[in-house]
């Protein structure tokens, strides 16, 4: 029998909204003593059914709404959440030359706190709510039965903000769950070109999946340009801009160990990476030796790392991504195109579009969006969450 949990006036009203987040509040410090991994009930102050939801008492959103429904957490209802979502995928997420993509996005597939990415005949499981290591054998269970992977691994994540930051190069985080081993690097599919993959080592696998469509639009529009790329992390969009004809990319991030990797993703598409330039170091550092020696480029992508666990990166802080624009633009020649991402859960599209404008206004010149997109069909998340809308892509054509 599922304990009563009581929530106060505003978390009755989010449960009814649809939003699937508990916050812990003065309510939820009267909760009866419950383990993580609980299935509680939500109940209003009348003892009115809400939900039933996934306890994590020491966290801040101290349970995650399952269902508003009476439910049993056992292996089959996982398993027909499960198939909710791989049929979404089938359906809806035009996995074209792809077998790399997410199979379950948390909130977004009703599946709160555990994602699940597919990398070509594996699976990489993440937990982002400790309620489901108590049920996480029954989630690769079920995996396995609908899906039979090679294997099912897990990567953890540390509450180590300084660990987040670093990004964890080279330590491993990947265990296997399930099934064998997989190979290292393991060369997963995505658009028609190969990137290597780690599930075993760093804090990410190697490649973002929420910028595949995005990647793919910037094939179509680099033809002959010259295309530099600020925090390239593995390269993945300089092998793309590379494959699809441009002239020149160059590749800027801090990390010499990605640096390495990105140019092995050059390497196994039968790209030339000497033909290409790759720089590492501080990209406002390095954009700015560019301006002195008076390089130009066509198309300018930046996709800055974003820690919403910290406020100590300067991209995190309002003027950091100000400056950046200003600085590239400095190097963008007139009709160029400026690409400015943020995965920041945080800022909203708003807010966003307000710093774009402050670097544009920095640099004296105009910006004009000719296109803003965010994450693909593979994220989904429910219109009662907009803090699953997290990805903005936004093209501006430098005026």
């Amino acid at each position: 029998m599922s304990k009563a949990c009581t929530v106060g006036p505003e978390s009755v009203r989010m449960i009814e909204l649809g939003h699937p987040w508990i916050i812990a509040d003065s309510y939820t410090k009267k909760w009866p003593a419950g383990e993580t991994g609980d299935l509680v009930e939500l109940v209003d102050p009348s003892g009115r059914f809400l939900a039933q939801a996934l306890l994590d008492p020491k966290d801040r959103i101290v349970a995650r709404v399952l269902s508003r429904e009476r439910m049993r957490l056992d292996r089959g209802w996982v398993k027909e959440r499960l198939q909710r979502a791989i049929a979404m995928r089938r359906d809806h997420a035009g996995l074209v030359d792809t077998d790399a993509y997410r199979l379950v996005n948390g909130e977004g597939d009703l599946l709160p706190g555990i994602t699940v990415d597919h990398y070509g005949d594996y699976l990489m499981v993440q937990i982002y709510c400790s309620g489901w290591r108590r049920h996480l054998k029954l989630v690769t269970q079920a995996l396995d039965e609908l899906l039979e992977p090679a294997g099912i691994y897990e990567k953890s994540r540390p509450q180590n903000t300084r660990e987040l930051e670093s990004g964890g190069e080279g330590k491993k985080y990947g265990q296997l769950l399930s099934g064998k081993p997989a190979p290292e690097p393991l060369v997963v599919l995505e658009n028609g070109l190969s990137f290597q993959v780690s599930l075993e080592r760093g804090l990410n696998t190697g490649l973002f999946l929420d910028q595949r469509k995005n990647r793919r639009d910037l094939m179509a529009r680099v033809q002959g340009k010259r295309f530099l790329n600020l925090f390239s992390y593995t390269g993945a969009f300089s092998v793309a801009a590379a494959a699809a004809g441009a002239s020149l990319v160059t590749s800027v991030d801090a990390s010499p160990g990605y640096m390495e990797q990105a140019r092995s993703n050059f390497s196994v598409n039968r790209l030339n990476p000497k033909r290409h330039e790759f720089l590492v170091g501080d990209c406002l550092t390095v954009l700015d030796d560019l301006a002195r020696q008076k390089k130009c480029y066509d198309v300018v992508l930046m996709d800055p790392p974003s820690f919403s666990t910290t406020s100590k990166s300067r991209f995190t802080t309002r003027g950091g991504t100000a400056d950046l624009v200003a600085a590239a633009m400095k190097l963008l020649k007139g009709g160029g195109l400026l690409i400015a991402s943020s995965n920041h859960q945080k800022v909203d599209l708003a807010d966003y579009l307000k710093e774009l404008r402050r670097g544009a206004l920095q640099a004296g010149g105009t910006l004009q969006v000719v296109s803003l997109s965010g994450q693909p069909e593979d994220f989904p998340y429910p219109v009662t969450f907009p803090e699953g809308r997290y990805l903005k892509y936004a093209i501006c054509v430098k005026g």
